[in-house]
């Protein structure tokens, strides 16, 4: 049939071994010589699979939707609505499933997040973006705790904040020791708090050093306090622990539906009290997630951009980056990407900037900085003129990200060098109106490359559902509308999360993820409701019901078993 598409087996085979990317030798467990599609194979990840009965939409160039999707050996070999010419595919009888009229879609692609610090957080760190009240998260907390052992803090550190609790304020420490009275547990908002804790936690904290002082409520304040907290918490972690916590991350990952993330590293640690969520070793920090890919064990796609924040124009350690480091280099699972989010400490211009992006430029890198004010991305993109103009970068694809308060006239300069932008729904925590942005109307009326993105979780939740409630929405956790005038559709914001946002990943990627077409990566979500038609207050409690990776399930709540 003219709608329905499909691959020989041959075809798929030579098409996968083409496409797969060679693997660093000892990095990620495979020879040099290897490919990604030979590693599938032998790996965990390896599996054929037939998806039917169900509306999978497949975000391709013509918005088709079918009913019948077929993976093998990774990649997509039929998309259409027939199930006998789909079956015929396979030498043996596949594994399917049958969607039972569910809505399915690619697997999300987050173009700005740090999945990375997330798996890399203290304590069995527990995501309370999806809390509604005190009492949700007291049910949360004595869920993870069925699961923890006694004595193990259970932590929160970002992605939240009280806006979105019925209560508008933090669980005291009666509340939490309710909860879970045989775990010390510890919730922070944001990069510095403010925090709470409960009796077991309070103990642990007035009893390091520097000594945390805690309220005979539980709470803590934001800043130094907060940082001496979460440092206590830091200076206790195991590469164990961290391998744990990277599992947890992926796990939540794909239990959402985002499937690749491009990470966006982390703030060079000082070991002191003024680290906050947002701080790391960028030097250390992906060797847990870098270790469960060489074990077979990685169950999201990460790609890794590497920040700099250097203070002179020497910009040393972005110097020795650049020489020592390669871009775009691994495989299908997990592969290196640009300089930034940070390219310099001075983010929104300046010499040193300047010298940052020239020296990228020369390298041929991407590179991405983030804007937040009104002016800093105006210097940003007067520095990438400049640097176009002496070296050129109208092909490297440079990225501003965030951008709640871009002009046209910024846009338009932006486009002219190749430039696009990615956007978050950040505000969404703790934005005020009228008109917090981003402009997504505006941008994607506009028509420059755009992506949509979480930036979770520190400041932002990690849920793409959240995102997309405020994107479509316009509202805050407060319910209150505060980026009036700007909201888009949903296919739209689907579109912005699958489909438009090949052109951030690039390389590689660009033909092989963001959509279900033959030939690609058989990365696949369906999800809890539909997408298209649940209401707006019930948008931000989609999830995946199944979530499968090269055609691997990698979450599985049973529900279309």
């Amino acid at each position: 049939m003219s709608e329905d598409h499909a691959l020989s087996r041959r075809g798929v085979l030579r098409g996968g071994a083409v496409a797969g990317a060679a693997v660093a030798a000892g990095a990620l467990g495979v020879p040099a010589a290897a490919s990604a599609h030979e590693h599938y194979k032998e790996g965990s990840l390896r599996t054929d699979l037939l998806l039917h009965n169900g509306r999978i939409h497949t975000m391709d160039a013509q918005q088709r939707v079918v009913s019948v999707l077929a993976v093998q050996d990774g990649r997509i070999v039929y998309a259409g609505s027939n199930e006998g010419a789909a079956r015929r595919l396979f030498e043996g009888k596949a594994p399917a499933v049958n969607l039972r009229g569910r809505t399915a879609i690619p697997g999300l692609i987050d173009c700005h997040n740090h999945v990375v610090l997330m798996g890399n957080r203290p304590g069995y760190h527990t995501p309370l973006e999806n809390a509604y009240s005190v009492a949700d998260v007291q049910r949360t907390y004595r869920e993870r705790a069925r699961h923890t052992p006694r004595g193990k803090f259970i932590t929160t550190i970002g992605g939240f904040h009280f806006n979105q609790f019925q209560e508008v304020r933090l669980p005291t420490l009666a509340e939490l020791d309710a909860a879970v009275p045989d775990h010390p547990v510890y919730l922070s908002i944001g990069f510095t708090g403010p925090s709470a804790t409960n009796t077991l936690g309070k103990k642990f904290f007035e009893a390091v050093s520097p000594a945390v002082t805690v309220g005979a409520n539980g709470s803590i304040a934001g800043g130094q306090e907060t940082g001496k907290a979460t440092l206590a918490l830091r200076r206790a972690l195991t590469d164990d622990d961290r391998r744990r916590s990277a599992l947890d991350a992926m796990a939540y990952a794909v239990s959402l539906g985002a499937t690749t993330h491009l990470d966006q590293g982390a703030f060079q640690k000082t070991d002191s009290p003024s680290d906050g969520a947002a701080h790391e070793d960028n030097y250390t920090m992906n060797l847990p997630f870098l270790q469960l890919f060489d074990e077979g064990k990685g169950t999201i796609r990460l790609r890794i951009n590497f920040l700099h924040q250097d203070t002179d124009t020497n910009v040393t350690t972005l110097t020795q980056r650049i020489q020592n480091a390669f871009k775009f280099f691994g495989n299908d699972m997990v592969r290196t990407g640009a300089i930034g989010e940070f390219i310099a400490a001075s983010y929104f211009g300046g010499p040193v900037f300047l010298e940052a992006a020239r020296k990228t430029a020369k390298a041929r890198w991407r590179v991405e900085v983030h804007s937040l004010t009104g002016t800093d991305f105006q210097t940003q993109i007067q520095a990438f003129e400049a640097v176009d103009a002496e070296i050129g970068i109208k092909d490297l694809r440079w990225v501003i990200a965030h951008v709640p308060r871009i002009s046209v006239e910024y846009l338009d300069r932006l486009k002219a060098v190749g430039g696009g932008v990615n956007l978050t729904g950040y505000q969404y925590l703790a934005g005020t109106g009228p008109t917090s942005g981003p402009p997504f109307r505006t941008i994607v009326d506009h028509g420059i490359p755009a992506g949509m993105s979480s930036d979770g979780m520190q400041i932002a939740p990690m849920n793409p559902w959240i995102h997309a409630y405020y994107a479509t929405t316009g509202r805050n956790a407060l319910g209150n509308q505060i980026n009036a005038g700007q909201q888009i559709s949903r296919q739209e914001l689907l579109h912005l999360y699958t489909r438009a946002n090949q052109w951030f990943l690039g390389g590689d990627d660009e033909d092989q993820l963001g959509s279900l077409e033959v030939g690609r990566l058989g990365d696949v979500v369906v999800l809890s409701d539909d997408y298209f038609t649940v209401p707006d207050d019930k948008l931000r409690n989609l999830r995946s019901v199944l979530t499968v990776v090269g055609g691997a399930v990698v979450h599985d709540t049973g529900d279309v078993r």
